[in-house]
């Protein structure tokens, strides 16, 4: 009964996902892109062996390159596939990896869709990057004799609460697995109780992060752009309603005025709405898209461009973590303490709940409050360099002591066909 009506709601649901999807591609037209591969329809692929990973956006993909590379060198006569739901998350597999890699659409989660899939590219393993769990791709690939895993696994006790709720669906979904890596052992003990099979706990692999060395000479370029005489705050990955409270509280607190508070929206699509926030705010701003240094009247920079976290963050003296300052859960802190930068972390973490425990307790990172407490956490640490400086040194100690989870999760995986 529960693969019938989850089949049917699929069913019920696909015209409206199209729907959406249109809608979408208004703003991001690579969701209007390959339509017949959401349904299972491919262009000719080479016959070969392959390993499939499955990141669904950018987040995902960025947290996947050291995993390809590791299975690069591990299974060198393999191909790699990489699958995706959303264009930031395809454009970054594109960047990341060129041509190194494969491409496509994760199909919806139909039957015969999720069986073309499986039987057109003909993976020997399917590895599903953090918790995306679609269940009749999961029961095709064990009736294929396909082995799935999720690698990187994470389970919020919210979320946990959430599948509990449907006990015969989370079974059926979680059933079919071949394996759970988790990141940590409180994920892992979320997972069991939900009747999954026994996790392993793994680490987290957004700590194998490698920084390429021109992401380093970007953020060199970008901070003489900014003004090698400022102080530069950024602050990454914002989400939807942290930019206008970021603006309000730095347009009114007490900040030098050399300060520039550079801002990177978490997503390509929102760049005009917070442009647009900012000139009604009255601050003098410029855009990362437009060439030439930054106007010294300049208040704020607009970071509208994709794939330069790395290099925003390596330009930065200080960085405040998007995603943390409203309940979103926090974006990546790890590629802040990466390059050695100081982080400010806003009380809502649970997507990196650990990772933002252990940073604060290696004093890498400091959590506060809001939004106005970040800013004034910030002003602080603009006006310290030795506590700056400190915390820049342990938040790259901080990193390297965690890496090492791609290395156990390879080890761990089934053997491949």
């Amino acid at each position: 009964m529960t693969r019938l009506v989850y089949a049917l709601l699929w069913w019920l649901a696909t015209p409206f996902v199209f729907l959406r999807l249109a809608w979408r591609g208004r703003k991001q037209p690579g969701y209007r892109e390959r339509w017949g591969e959401r349904l299972g329809r491919y262009e000719s692929a080479a016959q070969a062996p392959r390993i499939w990973i499955h990141a669904v956006s950018l987040g995902e993909t960025r947290a996947a390159a050291p995993l390809v590379a590791a299975l690069e060198a591990r299974f060198p006569s393999h191909r790699i596939l990489l699958t995706h739901m959303t264009p930031t998350g395809r454009a970054a597999g594109r960047e990341l990896f060129g041509d190194r890699v494969e491409r496509a659409w994760l199909p919806y989660d139909h039957g015969f869709a999720t069986r073309r899939f499986l039987e057109h590219f003909a993976p020997s393993i399917g590895i599903v990057m953090e918790t995306e769990i679609w269940p009749r791709l999961l029961e095709e690939c064990a009736a294929a004799r396909i082995p799935a895993v999720i690698a990187n696994a994470r389970l919020s006790e919210r979320s946990a609460r959430r599948y509990a709720r449907w006990p015969a669906f989370t079974r059926w979904a979680l059933g079919n697995l071949a394996g759970i890596a988790a990141q940590t052992r409180d994920d892992a003990a979320r997972f069991e109780s939900l009747g999954a099979p026994a996790p392993y706990v793994m680490g987290n692999v957004k700590f194998d992060i490698a920084v390429p060395p021109e992401m380093i000479e970007r953020g060199a370029a970008l901070r003489e752009r900014f003004g090698l005489d400022r102080r530069i705050w950024v602050a990454g990955s914002t989400r939807d309603g942290e930019e206008a409270l970021l603006l309000d509280a730095f347009a009114t607190a007490d900040v030098d005025p050399s300060v520039l508070l550079v801002i990177v929206p978490r997503h390509p699509q929102r760049f005009d709405e917070v442009a647009a926030a900012i000139e009604s705010r009255g601050l003098s701003f410029a855009r990362r898209s437009v060439d030439g240094p930054v106007p010294a009247q300049a208040r704020v920079v607009l970071g509208d461009s994709m794939g330069e976290m790395l290099a925003y963050y390596a330009a930065a003296d200080v960085v405040i973590m998007g995603g943390s300052l409203l309940p979103f859960g926090s974006q990546n802190l790890i590629e802040a303490c990466a390059v050695g930068k100081p982080v400010i972390l806003g009380p809502s973490t649970f997507n990196f709940e650990e990772a933002a425990a252990s940073a604060v307790a290696a004093g890498a990172a400091t959590r506060v409050a809001g939004v106005r407490a970040a800013i004034e956490a910030a002003a602080t640490l603009t006006r310290e360099d030795a506590k700056r400086g400190a915390m820049g040194e342990a938040a790259r100690a901080f990193v390297a002591a965690h890496r090492g989870a791609v290395e156990r999760l390879v080890d761990w995986l089934p053997p491949l066909a």
